[in-house]
């Protein structure tokens, strides 16, 4: 819901720094498996409940995360690239739940399936919703320029690293945000389906 107001933001600091990249000869790709790296870091460090580490990781991560895309854009985006971009997302996505399910498992786990089951069907609704507007031909500038359609929801990535970094900050809070957010990001899949079924 507020990745189109985030991007004016930060776009500007990420192309600057991109171009630098690119003048290194850093590829995009090779800043996608760099950020995958940081954000298993980042879930490691939280299992260890190293909370503060996990915080910084994270920040770190979805910085990275926006510098490959950029470097992309600066030389030449491809159909690779975006896969891996989506698949790391992902990784990211599903391991800081599970670092908190393994930092206290009496507490955590159940709330953290929840939260990863209802990840799987915001997941499952974006992409399928990307791979039909695809097929149509649809696209859409609304969230820079992707490899694919991105389509919008109440629950999106900048929804998603406030609720990580506020749980990181307070871990004794990760089990019950974790119960609002997967309700949130149930009604997001049900947004995608009703807009699915308005539009396709």
């Amino acid at each position: 819901m507020l990745d189109t107001l985030v991007r004016p933001l930060i776009d500007p600091p990420l192309h600057a720094a991109a171009r630098t990249l690119v003048r290194l000869g850093t590829t995009a790709n090779t800043v996608t498996v760099v950020g995958l790296g940081v954000g298993l870091l980042a879930a490691t460090a939280i299992a260890l409940q190293w909370f503060a580490l996990g915080f910084v990781l994270i920040i770190v991560n979805r910085l990275v995360d926006g510098l490959d895309g950029a470097v992309a854009r600066a030389t030449a985006a491809t159909d690779r690239g975006g896969y891996l971009d989506i698949v790391a997302d992902y990784v990211f996505y599903a391991g800081v739940p599970f670092g908190f399910a393994l930092a206290d498992p009496s507490t955590n786990a159940l709330a953290a399936a929840a939260l990863l089951a209802s990840f799987c069907l915001t997941c499952s609704s974006f992409l399928a919703f990307a791979a039909i507007a695809a097929k149509r031909g649809i696209e859409t500038a609304a969230h820079g320029r992707k490899s694919f359609f991105y389509s919008t929801g109440i629950i999106e990535g900048t929804e998603t690293i406030a609720f990580f970094l506020i749980v990181a900050a307070v871990p004794g809070w990760f089990s019950q945000l974790a119960w609002y957010f997967s309700g949130l990001c149930v009604l997001t899949a049900v947004q995608r389906s009703a807009l699915v079924m308005k539009l396709f």
